[in-house]
């Protein structure tokens, strides 16, 4: 690494544990927060540093690893009222001595329907759902707060995210698959290796814009659930029509959001991904045994 990093996580969760590890192997130090005290023991093992914050209250603790964060990362989800980071730590990010950097973390539900065509960083969002109009706004508010500090800002749009313990392998062992068939349906991933993998490239170019994270393989969600019966040698689960199931309203929202999603701009800047698409994904999971 360049030049040593100190990298603050808001919001530690599945993908932020996976970048703590990374970064602090690449000799970066890692600050990350958690809402749960249970929780701190868990970062620690992934190199992170844990400090509390619950969404409001601003610990000395956090006041401290913000002072010392040359780039910072947002990935807790904005609600009713906003952003929280921003609600809440706006001016003390805006006067962090050695920040340069910022990576907000948002997804590809902005964009909203577009009946399976192409998108990429160029198309009109048209969010569909309260969570990615939400997120939209909250890009929009990084973006003028990033501009106003004279702040570098990265917003990284993910598709779904899976990884170790979260995916079709383990549903598929654990007998928790589904395969949903719904005429046309596509969905991009990306693995959480790859989205720790970006934000490293990314935060070292001090990269500014819009990025989509996200395989080379917008695919049908059945297929994925077939792949995985291939690869763990379980038979695959029954067909299930779209227009019948027993769906949450949150699982059935995502279906109504239907695109393939371009990843071009990315590696047009020199980014390779180390899983490009799912197949490649789940059969390195298997053979390597890190599923679980």
């Amino acid at each position: 690494m360049s030049q040593q990093k100190t990298y603050f996580i808001f919001g530690a969760g599945f993908s932020g544990k996976v970048f703590g590890a990374l970064a602090s192997a690449e000799g970066a130090s890692v600050f990350g927060t958690t809402r749960s005290t249970q929780k701190k023991a868990e970062l620690a093992a992934h190199n992170i540093n844990p400090v509390l914050f619950d969404g409001t209250a601003i610990t000395p603790d956090l006041e401290t690893a913000l002072q010392q964060a040359t780039d910072l990362i947002i990935s807790i989800a904005p609600g009713e009222e906003g952003d929280p980071v921003l609600r809440n730590a706006s001016e003390l990010i805006a006067n962090a001595p050695n920040l340069g950097w910022i990576a907000y973390l948002s997804t590809v539900g902005v964009y909203g329907n577009h009946d399976g065509r192409w998108v990429d960083e160029t198309t009109t969002c048209k969010p569909v759902s309260q969570r990615s109009i939400q997120r939209l706004e909250a890009e929009r508010a990084w973006t003028d707060f990033a501009r106003k500090n004279n702040l570098s800002l990265a917003i990284l749009r993910l598709s779904g995210i899976y990884g170790p313990g979260r995916n079709a392998l383990k549903n598929m062992v654990e007998g928790k698959a589904r395969r949903l068939i719904k005429p046309g349906q596509v969905f991009n991933r990306i693995h959480a290796t790859d989205i720790a993998r970006s934000l490293l490239f990314l935060s070292q170019q001090s990269a500014d814009g819009i990025f989509n994270v996200t395989d080379d393989m917008p695919s049908p969600p059945q297929d994925v659930v077939e792949h995985a019966a291939l690869v763990t040698k379980i038979d695959a689960p029954e067909p299930i029509d779209f227009d019948t199931a027993t769906l949450s309203p949150m699982a059935r929202s995502f279906y109504g959001e239907n695109k393939r999603v371009s990843n071009a701009k990315l590696k047009s800047i020199g980014f390779q991904f180390t899983y490009p698409d799912y197949r490649q994904a789940l059969d390195k999971m298997w053979s390597d045994d890190n599923w679980r």
